[in-house]
């Protein structure tokens, strides 16, 4: 895998008593950012940990120094290094003046979307999910040359920090063939998606950090005119897209919608639900979880129905190995994938939630064990698990009194282990356990957050 990043011009612009360590340092091939606050020692910032660079701290100086070999910041506070990928953004006090600086380091991968490839190729529109920082601009920015280069494709990138092809009027050469338009103001960024569509008549158009209402309105413009739209958007999951009013109309918007009686019977759910409203502006979804794993929607508009109505929609996970291979699964839920890929750092709030949960879940399992008469020493207890870690349960219930092994098929299954939200909301699983008479445990919802109770988990 090649990298050009230029990591030399960015030390440039840094004062003289810190650009020596950077320049020797061993991991400086990893460096993240660099940062610099008035009053404070500068640290610079490596994937897994952080770094005092100097004992001295940051004075006026040393910030006037490094300002003066930038370009002009612009209304997004926001400034680059000529014919370099490296961002640098400003913390400013109330009178506007600069006492803080980001420097990011940017870098063009070669070879990153090797494991989505097949996607580009499907001619659809895709969107890219992702926390900041987990490497979505450096992604697209592949896209972007893989596009133009390689599968001959007119390609048109929206740059409106000038962060995917360089603070340059010459774009970087990362992109490749691709064409670049820059963008005067921030708010001005959907009147130049538009632009583009009509004026270079593109196959393509790459536009990152979707975050307006009337930048979505644009990405739906663009979807419905058959150009090929690639951008990506701040959010963890496809879900969270739903919650958000500003990017839901991305994925279709939401609706509620009032069913008559013998709707609402037929489908066994309240009279008032909530229905996708139109067909999503993109047809693929790509969740960056890490650099090179990705979860992928195949079908947006089946994946948004399905949550909607409470469940989780199958999911296509890929990841690359150290060994460089590509390696394919599904699962059905997002806690199931946590559990095959074995993501430690991955949804750290949520497992931390459920840390909580401990004595919680060893409480229920011992009071079910007693009113189980199946459940002996001697045999294992069969859980089937919903919405739940496993691996998350088998840390903790593995030294346990009771011998138990999680079922992979609910009719073998002694009880069934769900949040207290999802069993609400999943009237097939209500209907099974009546019917099977199994006994539910739930985990009720403000457990998640006080878990003091320990009656939390109780039977249904």
């Amino acid at each position: 895998m090649r990298i050009t990043e230029d990591l030399n011009k960015l030390i440039t612009i840094l004062p003289k008593t810190i650009q020596p360590i950077l320049q020797n340092h061993k991991k400086k091939n990893t460096l993240i950012e660099i940062i610099m606050d008035l009053g404070r020692r500068p640290e610079a910032r490596f994937p897994n940990h952080q770094e005092y660079l100097s004992p001295s701290q940051v004075s006026w100086q040393d910030l006037d120094y490094s300002i003066k070999k930038l370009s002009q910041f612009t209304d997004d506070d926001r400034a680059g290094i000529e014919k370099t990928l490296h961002r640098i953004s400003c913390i400013r006090n109330r009178e506007g003046l600069i006492i803080g600086l980001t420097c990011r380091v940017g870098r063009a991968l070669y070879g990153t979307i090797n494991g989505i490839r097949d996607l580009l190729e499907s001619r659809k529109s895709i969107l890219i999910l992702g926390q900041p920082g987990v490497g979505k601009t450096t992604m697209i920015r592949e896209i972007a040359r893989v596009l133009a280069n390689e599968m001959e494709r007119r390609v048109v990138i929206i740059d409106t920090s000038n962060e995917i092809a360089g603070d340059s009027n010459i774009p970087h050469l990362g992109i490749g063939r691709a064409r670049r338009m820059q963008v005067q103001k921030t708010d001005l960024q959907h009147d130049v998606m538009i632009q583009a569509v009509e004026n270079h008549m593109p196959e393509v158009i790459i536009i990152d950090e979707i975050g307006t209402e009337l930048e979505t309105l644009a990405a739906q413009t663009i979807a419905e005119r058959g150009v090929q739209l690639i951008g990506t958007a701040h959010g963890n999951f496809l879900g969270s897209l739903i919650k958000n009013p500003t990017l839901a109309d991305l994925v279709g918007g939401i609706q509620y919608v009032t069913l008559s009686d013998e709707e609402a019977k037929r489908r066994g759910t309240q009279k008032s639900i909530i229905e996708r409203k139109k067909i999503p502006a993109f047809d693929l979804a790509i969740e960056l979880n890490e650099r090179y794993l990705w979860t992928i929607h195949e079908n947006v508009e089946k994946s948004i129905d399905i949550l909607l109505q409470g469940f989780e929609p199958k999911l296509q996970v890929r990841r690359i190995n150290p060994k460089q291979n590509i390696e394919i699964f599904l699962t059905n839920s997002i806690f199931q994938k946590i559990t095959k890929t074995n993501l430690n750092t991955f949804h750290n709030n949520w497992k931390k939630q459920k840390w909580k949960n401990k004595k919680n879940i060893k409480w229920a399992l011992r009071n079910n064990k007693n009113n189980q008469k199946s459940t002996k020493l001697d045999k294992k207890l069969k859980i089937f698990v919903y919405s739940i870690s496993k691996r998350i349960l088998e840390r903790y219930l593995k030294k346990e009194i009771i011998k138990f092994e999680f079922s992979q098929k609910l009719h073998l299954a002694d009880i069934i282990l769900v949040t207290n939200l999802h069993f609400r909301k999943n009237s097939n699983l209500k209907k099974y356990a009546k019917k099977t008479k199994i006994p539910v445990l739930t985990i009720k919802n403000n457990t998640f957050k006080k878990a003091k109770n320990n009656n939390s988990l109780i039977r249904q």
